[in-house]
């Protein structure tokens, strides 16, 4: 059996699977609750919390499934939008699927996800060598605008011979055309552009001049299996809002493992509403965290109010007998948060760091000394970044 047969019979099953997923988990014996693998944060005091992958492939550029298989995928990891972001120049299956229409991937997902929770945003990916790299375009109204091809090979099925007369027309000219239809647009995996000097990421003078004049808008500070400090402080540097994405091409179940406790990386969105325009203006506002492994990244003025709404103090009570208070925090939020003490008590541990489980209460032992009104429990979140070197913090507090 060859790697597209099993791609196929891979394919087959999981839409199965996926179609009737309610049935199967009622009629399981030992069930994995589709609830373990969606991603979950709470929405803070002001927005609406929204989960998103703005990066994704199929078969219609260099992904190995078919465009609904996107929207699966999103509708098991409780995705609220996913873009299918095609290669416009890229197109390795084009003598397979040869197809003149570059839009269509997002047509046949859009149309897999009606009905269904889950927006189906238009995006295409500018391809180009360094030191352009590639940049998603989000937003737009036809990705055909995006490219031109001239002569022959603009007929070709040769991915070859169109990929290099596709990748003629200068990446400026395909920007600016984003632009004209009010794409919004980010770097990708910035790292990977600088691969062949550092690996570290430096703004081209390109990026440059289009973040300064309003045409780039975001950079991606995790893809796929990494996370790029030098992406994060760039996207500080220049005011770009902060995008973490898969950029998945094969099953999302086989780079990520959700069924082994592992999730896609995302940009967790606060939005007023759930809605595309209400994801674009809050992406041009720069109102994004990102989820990445067990790490969130985000300015603090965004990070903040998440962290607000996902930890809370939901008793106290001292032992009997004692002036030992114990203290209940409450974590809403998917993130394993790895907490430090930073107040002048000792704590009824080995040191001062514990975990706060996701979706849990968990408890700890708090030694002020003698009996007290008031709790106050400063915290800093060590698998939170506000900037490449600094943790987030939050105060949490309470009334014995």
């Amino acid at each position: 059996m060859n790697i597209f047969t099993v791609n196929y019979v891979c394919l087959v099953a999981l839409t199965t699977s996926l179609s009737f997923s309610a049935v199967a988990h009622e009629q399981a014996e030992t069930p994995t609750l589709l609830s373990d693998r969606l991603i979950a944060f709470p929405d803070t005091a002001n927005y609406q919390t929204l989960t998103v992958d703005l990066h994704t492939h199929s078969v219609f550029s260099d992904g190995h499934v078919w465009p609904n298989i996107r929207v699966s995928e999103a509708q098991q990891d409780g995705l609220d939008a996913v873009a299918i972001t095609e290669h416009l120049e890229y197109q390795p299956h084009l003598t397979d699927i040869p197809h003149k229409d570059r839009n269509r991937a997002y047509q046949i997902a859009a149309e897999a996800a009606e009905g269904s929770n889950v927006i189906v945003l238009r995006g295409s990916e500018i391809t180009r060598e360094e030191p352009v790299g590639h940049i998603n375009a989000i937003f737009i109204n036809d990705a055909n605008r995006l490219l031109y091809v001239e002569g022959a090979a603009k007929t070709s099925d040769d991915p070859r011979i169109f990929g290099h007369a596709a990748i003629q027309w200068p990446a400026q000219n395909a920007v600016e055309a984003a632009h004209k239809q009010g794409a919004f647009m980010f770097w990708n995996h910035p790292n990977w552009s600088n691969r062949k000097t550092s690996g570290i990421t430096k703004m081209p003078s390109f990026h440059q001049k289009n973040a300064k004049n309003g045409l780039l808008h975001g950079i991606e500070v995790a893809n796929s299996k990494w996370y790029a400090e030098a992406a994060f402080q760039t996207a500080l540097d220049y005011n770009l809002t902060l995008i973490g994405t898969s950029d998945v091409h094969d099953l999302i179940d086989w780079d990520y493992t959700p069924h082994q406790g592992g999730h896609r990386p995302v940009t967790l969105i606060f939005a007023k509403e759930k809605s595309a325009d209400s994801i674009k203006e809050a992406l041009f506002a720069r109102r994004t965290v990102v989820w990445f492994k067990n790490l969130l990244i985000g300015r603090e003025i965004d990070l903040s109010p998440l962290l607000k709404a996902s930890l809370e103090i939901t008793d106290m009570r001292y032992q009997p007998g004692t002036v030992i208070v114990e203290i209940d925090i409450k974590n809403r939020s998917d993130a394993n948060f790895e907490a430090r003490y930073d107040g002048p008590h000792s704590l009824g541990l080995t040191s001062d760091r514990f975990v706060i489980e996701a979706h849990k209460t968990t408890t700890i032992e708090i030694k002020p000394g003698a009996r007290i009104d008031n709790i106050q429990l400063p915290l800093i979140l060590e698998n939170t970044l506000v900037d490449p070197n600094t943790h987030g913090k939050i105060t949490l507090s309470a009334n014995l």
